[in-house]
């Protein structure tokens, strides 16, 4: 079934009641303290979560609350403990906001002067915050890059446009920090001297900085995806997608253990790399090329062996299905990928084979938010503010249960939060869930 919704609902909704917020919000805070979404896409890089419940819509019948957010940020909202961190520009300036399970601000801190964004999409506060439960590290365009106790408190700050010069991404900073058992890790991929560090959690001082250079064609050089920590031979380990390039470093030092080239034979300009990869089963699946111009490439490394391992560890190949911006979800051994237009794929991650597919309505905007699959929830809002769900059916395909239009961009990605959704639009942070 397929449902619209009208022009005008959504103001009328921003005024629901703080009592009904306070019901709907002590049902499942005990939920959310065990289910922490801490990081951009989860406690396993996945973009999923397993479940039942999650609603069939972002429709006026499935919202508990809404909060106005202070000014444009396209970064995804992380959630500990019943609270929920986003960043946003606050009067100009760079800011965390927190927000507890009813839609209340809890507290804001401000640091410096914003870099805004420059493309329509984007914002100075692209990146994502990250928390190991106990500290919220963050990122800003304009090098403000901090560590805030979960009462904002600011721990330590640092910037590292000052430290290390502006970036020089033709668009906006996208990656967002990781962290590993020791440290905090932030890579830059630009033309010029591109690199990865690792700053102390306590303290915010460097504790290794590493070069990642690669001559590309034009813009190829160019990274906006997000490093992955994973356990490489039995050590922690980082991998980082861009440049044309996969590598794998030791958390330790940085060392180089691992890398595999080859992803633009034909030298193709403006490739620059966004999707950010998912490791399944010892296989990364890389999504690079223009997929919004039509030149998709889905690629299946073998994550094995030591140093340059380009001649081997291709494992498969497609030049028919890929995505440009937004970055997969896996399910149930599966690479589920929401093209940038709107089409659904599901790809074996072994050997690269579609497993079924589905789509969503067309329509001249893009996909630019990631999509989550919650159960069996399939997730996925549009640049301009349509929010579809689908259902993934148990003997594969899609079937679009809902398709709403929150009337505000949506360019962060959808996050669980105890059986609900979290949504962040241009101007509001949303929370929808069954009543």
């Amino acid at each position: 079934m397929l449902t619209h919704t009208s022009s005008v609902w959504f103001g009328r909704a921003f005024r629901v009641s703080f009592f009904t917020a306070m019901m709907v919000g002590a049902g499942s805070l005990r939920g959310e303290e065990s289910n922490d979404w801490r990081s951009w896409r989860g406690p396993k890089d996945s973009g999923s979560v397993e479940g039942t419940g999650f609603p069939d819509a972002v429709s006026k019948e499935y919202l508990r609350w809404s909060a106005p957010l202070p000014g444009k940020g396209c970064s995804t909202p992380i959630h500990v403990g019943g609270k929920i961190v986003l960043t946003a520009p606050l009067d100009g300036k760079d800011s965390v906001v927190c927000i507890d399970s009813t839609g209340k601000q809890l507290w804001s801190t401000a640091f410096d002067q914003e870099d805004a964004g420059k493309h329509r999409n984007g914002s100075g506060c692209n990146a994502s915050p990250i928390t190991d439960g106990k500290t919220l590290y963050v990122y800003f365009k304009s090098g403000a890059f901090a560590a805030l106790d979960l009462d904002g408190k600011v721990l330590w700050k640092k910037n590292l446009v000052e430290a290390y010069g502006k970036d020089t991404l033709y668009w906006d900073h996208g990656t967002s920090p990781v962290l590993t058992e020791q440290h905090v890790i932030m890579a830059r991929m630009h033309q010029g001297e591109s690199w990865l560090a690792a700053f102390d959690k306590r303290t915010g001082e460097v504790a290794w900085k590493v070069s990642r250079n690669y001559k590309t064609p034009t813009e190829c050089d160019h990274g906006y995806s997000t490093p992955l920590v994973m356990q490489y031979e039995g050590k922690e380990s980082i991998l980082v997608w861009g440049a044309e390039h996969v590598t794998i470093h030791h958390s330790s030092d940085g060392e180089v253990v691992y890398s595999c080239g080859d992803f633009n034979p034909e030298a193709s300009q403006l490739w620059p790399a966004i999707a950010t990869p998912v490791v399944i089963d010892g296989m990364a699946v890389i999504a690079y090329g223009r997929n919004d111009r039509g030149i998709p490439r889905l690629y299946g490394i073998r994550l094995s062996g030591r140093g340059d391992t380009t001649k081997t560890n291709h494992v498969w190949k497609r030049d028919d299905v890929g995505t440009f911006v937004p970055t997969p979800c896996v399910r149930k051994g599966q690479v589920v990928l929401v093209r940038d237009h709107g089409e659904v794929e599901a790809v074996e991650p072994s050997t690269g084979k579609t497993v079924w597919k589905g789509e969503f309505p067309k329509s001249r905007a893009n996909f630019y938010s990631s999509p989550l699959i919650a159960g069996d929830r399939l997730i996925a809002p549009r640049e301009d503010g349509i929010v579809f769900v689908g259902k993934i059916k148990d003997e594969g395909g899609l079937e679009v249960l809902s398709e709403t239009n929150l009337e505000e961009s949506v360019i962060g990605s959808p996050v669980p939060f105890g059986d609900s959704v979290l949504i962040r639009g241009e101007n509001h942070l949303f929370c929808f869930g069954r009543k």
